[in-house]
């Protein structure tokens, strides 16, 4: 099917509109009466590697967030815990576990869906290129927004959206 057609969404016989409506009367605060986050940004998020070279030459040389360090994970000898540089004083880390043979990436309940990196409209069209020139498959949502997987199947979105927008909209 070509990008141009139109597929059929998942849940179209769904509506929520009105429970939607609901919890945003029930919780939602106009952005001038919201209190100030009680967090100051995210400080990692961490992934699983099984393979630190092959992570390090995906996030590295492919995606160019640049490597910032590398050392043993303080909470299991022998696990590298290493660090990507993805912006804005954001950072993407990753352990390896040599020896608990912890099995493919799985979408579960409270786990990762993926992770959507903002990156400036031409870097993002840029990093596309480089996708395709790994032949690296994606799905492209639209001219803003492709998912694909990392090398251990975790799902990832490259937005050209700027941070705090979704679409159009203000979500921060």
């Amino acid at each position: 099917m070509s990008e141009s057609e139109a597929q059929p969404r998942h849940g179209a016989g769904i509506d929520r509109t009105a429970e939607w409506a609901e919890l945003r009367a029930r919780h939602l605060r106009p952005k001038d009466d919201r209190p100030a986050s009680s967090a100051r940004g995210v400080h990692h998020l961490a992934l699983l590697s099984s393979d630190v070279e092959a992570t390090i030459d995906f996030y590295q040389g492919l995606l160019e967030f640049p490597l910032t360090e590398l050392f043993e994970n303080r909470d299991y000898q022998g696990s590298t815990h290493f660090f990507f540089d993805i912006g804005n004083g954001n950072a993407l880390a990753f352990f390896d576990m040599p020896g608990l043979d912890l099995g493919p990436y799985a979408e579960v309940l409270g786990g990762l869906h993926h992770l959507a990196i903002s990156v400036e409209p031409t870097r993002w069209s840029h990093l596309k290129s480089r996708l395709d020139e790994a032949g690296i498959e994606y799905a492209h949502i639209d001219g803003t927004s492709i998912y694909f997987s990392g090398p251990d199947g975790e799902r990832l979105e490259l937005i050209a959206d700027p941070l705090g927008e979704m679409y159009g909209s203000i979500v921060l």
